[in-house]
């Protein structure tokens, strides 16, 4: 029973010395994204006088390029760990490329409103990381009824080239289906800037 208590006293004495610091920071960079699970499709209705039919028009799906900008506050425990949460906007979706020559094709982009925690582990200059995400739909173009909120997860890794400058990249998968049974998959590379980060 002592040596629990000399434990527990040790374990707090170390974290009430610990140095925390507390440094804010900027994110940009590039997205890379589509939206999941097989081909996407479009159904239309017409009157040809002889009652209402449909077409079903199939598309491909390709990946897109937009951007995502954001805030972050990393957190410093220790050497090698950070709690980073993190606030940004992120413009995603996909290329629906037509399987009909006659039917155009099209850019579907979903724009989120979103945050993250982040858990950063240190190796030096690199770093790896990961965490949970919760964005809001804010807008959209080229899709049906999507879905107004996406939760997922991050995982990537990222290095510092000075002090304050650092490159990231970053694999986001959703699980929550957005249009039928399509989720969002986003490869994100990018830069970041955090003020005054002690090491």
């Amino acid at each position: 029973m002592k040596k629990i208590y000399f434990f527990l006293i040790l374990l707090i004495s170390s974290l009430s010395i610990a140095q925390v610091t507390f440094n804010p920071g900027i994110r940009l960079g590039a997205n890379i994204s589509h939206l999941s699970d097989g081909p996407a499709y479009d159904y239309r209705y017409y009157n040809d006088n002889q009652g209402y039919h449909y077409t079903s028009n199939g598309f491909d799906i390709k990946s897109k390029v937009d951007f995502y900008i954001g805030f972050q506050a990393n957190i410093r425990f220790a050497k090698f760990y950070a709690l980073q949460p993190e606030i940004y906007y992120t413009r995603q979706g996909a290329k629906f490329e037509s399987q009909n020559p006659s039917v155009a094709s099209k850019n579907v982009t979903l724009s989120y409103v979103g945050g993250a925690v982040v858990n950063k582990f240190y190796f030096d200059k690199f770093n790896i990381h990961f965490g949970p995400t919760l964005e809001f739909l804010t807008d959209h173009k080229e899709i049906d009824f999507p879905t107004d909120a996406d939760l997922g997860l991050l995982a990537g890794a990222g290095y510092d080239i000075t002090k304050n400058i650092g490159v990231e990249a970053r694999i986001k998968k959703g699980f929550v289906h957005i249009n039928n049974n399509h989720t969002n998959v986003t490869f994100q590379v990018g830069v970041y800037y955090t003020f005054n980060l002690k090491k």
